[in-house]
């Protein structure tokens, strides 16, 4: 037994040895820029869990209400760090760059010949 208590604690003491460092590349994606106030608190918060893809690859149609669900979701139970007073701004400007509430997207007009 002695030496089983032995050989737990010298692998024990070898194990930060092992340790590796690991360095990511800075993130490059970045949410669409807005004037909106909740473009600051959604840019500050959400890439402490994830990143920008996340918010990218849900359904272009989404309303206010899917929106609404989702970020309280962070918040609870998940516990992301913003303040609740700050979901309604945050929930603005998710569906108003990224769901149903969109501003429809100039085309150049045809040109005729």
């Amino acid at each position: 037994m002695m030496i089983r208590s032995l050989l737990a604690a010298g692998l024990l003491a070898a194990a930060p040895a092992f340790a590796l460092d690991i360095n990511l590349p800075p993130e490059t994606a970045l949410f669409k820029p807005s004037t909106l106030p909740g473009y600051a608190l959604v840019q500050n918060n959400c890439m402490l869990c994830h990143s920008v893809h996340y918010i990218q690859s849900q359904p272009p149609a989404s309303p206010r209400a899917y929106w609404e669900a989702t970020v309280k979701k962070m918040k609870k139970p998940f516990g992301a760090p913003f303040a609740e007073a700050d979901i309604p701004d945050m929930v603005d400007y998710l569906v108003k760059t990224y769901g149903a509430e969109q501003a429809p997207v100039a085309r150049p007009a045809a040109t005729t010949k």
